[in-house]
């Protein structure tokens, strides 16, 4: 399969970030202590430091949904990626450090169920007031547009997660089609006819997590020069 077809977001997408965050629910479920500590695709981040990262995310949208704004919208859920450009290695010790805090992986999973569930009922809430706009990051977004942005977080890092846990659930595939909705507002729709990877491929390599080949560079041309769209 190609890359996703391109068009509006999907309706519903509270529930998309219902199922994009139960599936890492259901993947973080009764690991082991030896299994927090495998290495996911962040260098620096294991599995429990990165449910931490995750955890902070959904704490994040929980305080945005509940700080309506009044200004209009500056970014959408493509143009607030722009200010995100891709970064180096950076210091991971305060999300290891918290990771370990928890001492028992269970622990650090049920305040992750709690809080994304939360997130979830006020994403609903949010899309369901017309015209609802939130705060974060330094912009306003619609609540929709900002629903996606955490989609897209949440599917990109489930990614990240199983690298190293074989038989662990996939991401949810409308929460890989927001993603790659996402990539190919970034992408530029001159670029789009030339990437011939499924979805899921071109979501690890358009993010860097995957490194291109000779083939992908000459499947790409002068595209490649744009990637990774996202770090």
């Amino acid at each position: 399969m190609k890359a996703p077809e391109r068009g509006a977001l999907p309706r519903g997408l509270a529930a998309t970030l219902g199922r994009a965050y139960g599936r890492l629910t259901e993947t973080v479920q009764g690991l082991s202590d030896a299994d927090f500590q495998r290495e996911t695709r962040c260098p620096g981040l294991p599995v429990g430091p990165m449910l931490v990262h995750l955890l902070f995310d959904a704490e994040r949208a929980l305080v945005a949904f509940a700080s309506p704004a009044a200004a209009e919208a500056d970014r959408d859920f493509v143009s607030y990626w722009q200010d995100f450009p891709p970064q180096p290695e950076g210091d991971t010790g305060f999300e290891r450090g918290v990771a370990a805090a928890y001492r028992k992986p269970g622990v650090l999973v049920q305040h992750w169920r709690e809080v994304s569930e939360a997130a979830v009922r006020a994403a609903a809430t949010a899309l369901a007031t017309k015209g609802h706009r939130i705060e974060t990051q330094g912009h306003v977004l619609q609540a929709s547009d900002f629903v996606a942005t955490l989609v897209l977080e949440a599917t990109v890092h489930h990614l990240d997660l199983i690298v190293g846990l074989p038989g662990a659930p996939e991401p949810d595939p409308e929460g890989l089609q927001v993603t790659a909705r996402t990539l190919d507002g970034l992408f530029g729709p001159e670029a789009w006819d030339v990437i011939d990877w499924d979805t899921t491929t071109y979501i690890l390599k358009a993010t860097g997590r995957l490194p291109l080949d000779e083939d992908d560079q000459d499947m790409l041309g002068p595209y490649a020069k744009r990637l990774p769209l996202l770090g």
